[in-house]
């Protein structure tokens, strides 16, 4: 296995320039900064780019990775830089194609409710686009404003209304793609059904540019739902909220949109930091639940019936919120968490595990032991409908940087071990990247591995597409 890149010479700046412009070639150290990081810390994960190409076609994408073939350079492919894994980081320098020249929408289909656009577009415009003929992406996740849709959709991003209406990849109807080897391939298209062959879609979808550079994408939409109900329910603890969520379902035959959980430390710090006052004092566990539809007269008595149900199960109190302005208080409070704890300590491990359900409050306890050993503030926040949960660690303020990061590794060794032990694993929307590549051998098993590394040999045989992501070769 290759494990040694060519460095980008001269000659090989001079051929990007011929492929994609002077004014889409970035040199210049200072400029390239920009490129080395994501939203993981960067004094721990940066890695400086040799080039940044700002390309506009997937033609000049082709010519670009035949290049980076030929002279075995690694080839990064870079989104908004908005993710929280370190997949856009480029680990062993050589190129970074960002894609914020290939921003167009395509093509808006309404006969066949569907849009066909590049994977620079930030996941926002494509709702902003379409909500006026009545229709809407279903599959984003929550930062949608910052976001491009390639990089959901290399991430498989999720969110708060998967409970429903599921991630990213149910949406991704077609794909073209640029392959390691510098084929431009199409992948689907616009048909609901097609078992013809094996769905090399659905290995793009979710791969964290490791199979191949994204360069189309075609998403279905569905009709937007005219109305929206949010309760926001406190209990007195975490099994009493945990224990609601599937009996929503169950005992209701409703599927809310989201159902969202935030413990009691999440929900104080981020009150205090919107200087919000949420009558809270003696909950300790909060769950805020999104129902929609069209029928105002169904929706209100579905909401009703729900907040019913948790009554009935413990809830202390029930809030609605069914206009915008009381929908916003309460949906600011969830969003503002991660926020609020880097205002305390900006260090922090943001972690993404994924647990079945009915092991939440089970892995509370966990957290609060770790928290313990370690004298770190453990949050936990995330979307409990589908066990997908944002437990993250927040350093000391008073602590060393060379403390933290010790502390880091033990902490999240126990916590992706607990997290293990209950059924779950250490990723479910925010991928593995760079950050949690060292913990894959720990909880995935070896025969598995083995059939991801032949899958990535198989499409990318000198492996220079996203080099060190996942997990690594040897």
């Amino acid at each position: 296995m290759i494990r040694k890149y060519n460095p980008v010479k001269k000659e090989i700046v001079e051929e990007l320039i011929r492929i994609s412009g002077r004014r889409n070639v970035i040199i210049e150290e200072e400029k390239l900064q920009a490129y080395s990081h994501d939203e993981t810390p960067a004094e721990q994960y940066a890695h400086m780019p040799e080039v940044v190409i700002i390309p506009k076609t997937a033609e000049e994408i082709a010519e670009i990775v035949k290049l980076a073939n030929r002279e075995l350079i690694p080839v990064t492919p870079r989104g908004a830089g908005s993710g929280l894994s370190g997949g856009a980081i480029p680990e062993f320098g050589g190129i970074v194609l960002s894609f914020e020249r290939m921003n167009r929408i395509l093509e808006i289909d309404y006969d066949n409710m569907m849009m066909v656009l590049e994977p620079g577009v930030i996941t926002n415009e494509v709702n902003e686009r379409v909500a006026g003929k009545g229709l809407f992406f279903a599959g984003y996740p929550m930062s949608i404003e910052t976001c491009f849709i390639g990089g959901n959709v290399a991430e498989n991003a999720g969110g708060g209304r998967a409970v429903k209406y599921g991630v990213t990849g149910r949406y991704v109807l077609g794909l073209e793609i640029v392959t390691p080897t510098g084929a431009i391939v199409e992948l689907g298209g616009k048909r609901v059904k097609d078992v013809t062959g094996y769905d090399l879609k659905q290995l793009i979808i979710g791969s964290e540019g490791t199979l191949g550079i994204i360069t189309k994408v075609i998403l279905k939409l569905l009709p937007l739902p005219a109305a929206r109900v949010d309760l926001l329910v406190l209990f007195r603890d975490v099994k009493s909220a945990i224990g609601i969520v599937p009996q929503i379902m169950t005992g209701t035959g409703i599927i809310p949109t989201s159902i969202e959980f935030m413990d009691e430390l999440s929900v104080k710090t981020s009150c205090a930091y919107l200087n919000e006052h949420l009558p809270c004092a003696q909950a300790g566990a909060l769950l805020l639940i999104e129902v929609d539809g069209n029928n105002a007269s169904q929706l209100e008595e579905d909401a009703e019936r729900v907040g019913e149900l948790c009554f009935d199960n413990g809830a202390l109190e029930v809030y609605v919120a069914d206009n915008f302005t009381t929908q916003e208080r309460v949906w600011s409070v969830r969003r503002s968490i991660p926020e609020a704890f880097k205002v305390i300590c900006p260090h922090q491990s943001i972690e993404d595990i994924v647990v079945p359900i009915s092991a939440i409050p089970d892995l509370i306890p966990e957290l609060k032991k770790i928290s313990e050993r370690y004298s770190i503030q453990i949050p936990c926040y995330g979307h409990a409908g589908d066990g997908n949960l944002h437990a993250t660690l927040v350093k000391d303020p008073e602590s060393s940087m060379e403390k933290w990061y010790e502390i880091e590794v033990k902490a999240l060794k126990e916590l992706y071990f607990a997290t293990k032990k209950l059924g779950g694993t250490i990723s479910g929307e925010h991928g593995i990247g760079l950050k949690r590549k060292p913990f894959m051998k720990a909880i995935t098993s070896p025969a598995e591995l083995d059939l991801m590394r032949k899958i990535k040999m198989a499409f990318d045989p000198k492996n220079i597409m996203n080099p060190g992501k996942i997990f690594d070769l040897e």
